[in-house]
This record gives structure tokens, C-alpha cells and sequence, in this order.
């Protein structure tokens, strides 16, 4: 919905920020500097598992960079994101990898321009939604416990972020009725209102093309191309709350009992029926 507005493009999900910072830290610590300190950033950018994702001439990186003397972390990172705005005519970017909602506050150390909007779930139907991947985890107790344990900890995070930087959504509520919620990100991330945001579905299929390959994570192992495009169907299509409490069908009572044995008092806690 994001990428859509005129003014602002995400990437496929990069997931290197907090590495590429952990890195940049110490490099500097160490004394790296000028050439070598931006070789060392473009290694690392372009060596990540993600990159593969990302249909970018790295030499539009290097160019950036390279009018940063020094070079800090935020330059590193603003000079990925600037490129690949750039090359989709586009003035502002933002991203979209989940793993950056509990490392908000080092992001925003390296770039206090960030703001974090958290779009949060009924977190059984995230289960059910893992259930359908091969990288998934392995039952409905462990896809409780990832759930509890990641939102939780951006939540608890998110209170050390600078004030007016943070902002919680419902899954539930963007897609029964888009436009308030969109027009209150436009508003917190400073957009003026654009109704192509509404219109995101007719662009999606040739956004999205650029992930349509195999994928071999950090971890190990191989998501295919047929199963990652499986996986971004759903974008194609307008907004739809036909997978909106999907728990309350397709999740057998067991599974429902064990899920809200680890996870009953978040989703209480975030007003969800238990």
C-alpha cells in the first residue's frame, strides 16, 4: 500500500540494517576508514541472502557513498535506499522487513529521520498463516511462542523510541476499511494523501516480481520460487477480510486450547476475543 504512493517506494524486505550497523561500529573502532570503510559496507550489503531480491546497480551505492567523508552508518544505509528510490523516481523509501520491529531503536540510533509503523494480528491467525510455509515453525505452541516473544519484545522496545516515531495498527482494521488507517500513516510519516494507495493490487504482480526466485537464507535451506510467489498472491488482490479470523473455522480446539495456553493474555491484553 505504501510502495503505491507516489512519493514513497519500499524494496523487497532487506533485513541487513542492524548487521550492516553491528559492522560499521567496530569497523570504525578498528580505524577503518575512507575507501576501505565503504568497501567493507558494500560487501556486506550486497553478500546478504536478500540482496538477490534487489534489481539495483550496486555502482549507484557506491556513488552515494562516496560523497560521505566521513562515512557513518546512516549515510551507508540512506545511500542503499536513496539509490534504489532513485531508480524508481521516487523521493522518500522505507522498508518492510519484520525482524526490524525489535531492532527499531538501533535503526533509529543510525537514522533518527525513521519512524516504525507496527501493524500487529490476532496472532492465531499468523499461526495458521506459518502453518502454510515450509520455513514455518513446527507446530501451534511454537508459532504461540514466536509470536508472544516477537511482538512482545517490540513492544517493550518501541517505549525507547523518540516521541511521535511509533505507531501500532490492526491488521484486522486496514483491510475492513483502508482509507482511515492510510490516511493516518500519511499524516504520521508526513505524506500528502494519495488515493493510488487504495489502488496498490494493480501494480502489485510487477512489484513483486522482483522476489519470484529461489531464496537461500542465513539459516539454511531453500524457499523456491513457486512458493515465495505463493506466498505474495494475497497482494494482487484489493483489500479483503476473508482471512479475518480465520481461527475461529479452520483451527481445530486443540490447537485453539494450546495457542491461547502461551498466548491468551497478549491477545487479551490487545483486545482480541480469547
Amino acid at each position: 500500500m505504501l510502495d503505491a504512493h507516489s512519493e514513497l517506494t519500499i524494496p523487497p524486505e532487506t533485513h541487513f540494517l542492524p548487521r550492516l550497523f553491528t559492522h560499521f561500529d567496530r569497523w570504525v573502532d578498528e580505524g577503518i576508514e575512507g575507501p576501505e570503510l565503504r568497501a567493507r559496507a558494500m560487501e556486506l550489503i550486497t553478500s546478504h541472502p536478500r540482496w538477490g531480491d534487489i534489481d539495483l546497480d550496486p555502482e549507484e551505492i557506491r556513488r552515494r557513498m562516496a560523497e560521505h567523508d566521513p562515512l557513518t552508518a546512516g549515510d551507508a544505509a540512506r545511500s542503499f535506499y536513496e539509490a534504489y528510490a532513485a531508480d524508481v523516481g521516487k523521493p522518500r523509501w522505507g522498508d518492510k522487513s519484520p525482524p526490524y520491529t525489535w531492532k527499531a531503536k538501533r535503526i533509529q540510533r543510525a537514522l533518527p529521520e525513521a519512524h516504525f509503523i507496527h501493524l500487529i494480528r490476532d496472532g492465531r491467525d499468523v499461526a495458521l498463516s506459518l502453518s502454510e510455509v515450509s520455513w514455518g515453525p513446527g507446530d501451534v505452541q511454537a508459532a504461540a511462542a514466536k509470536w508472544v516473544d516477537e511482538l512482545s519484545r517490540a513492544r517493550h522496545r518501541a517505549r525507547r523510541l523518540a516521541p511521535g516515531t511509533y505507531m501500532e495498527l490492526r491488521y484486522e482494521d486496514l483491510v475492513a476499511d483502508p482509507e482511515p488507517l492510510l490516511r493516518r500513516i500519511a499524516d504520521f510519516a508526513d505524506l500528502p494523501w494519495d488515493a493510488g494507495m487504495l489502488e496498490y493490487h494493480r501494480g502489485a504482480e510487477e512489484r513483486m516480481s522482483e522476489v519470484h526466485h529461489d531464496f537461500h537464507p542465513l539459516g539454511g535451506g531453500t524457499i523456491t520460487a513457486e512458493e515465495r510467489k505463493r506466498q505474495h498472491e494475497l497482494v494482487s488482490s484489493p483489500p479483503s477480510s476473508s482471512r479475518v479470523g480465520r481461527w475461529r473455522t479452520e483451527m481445530s480446539a486443540d490447537d485453539r486450547e494450546a495457542f491461547e495456553s502461551v498466548a491468551g493474555k497478549l491477545l487479551a491484553e490487545l483486545g482480541y476475543e480469547v
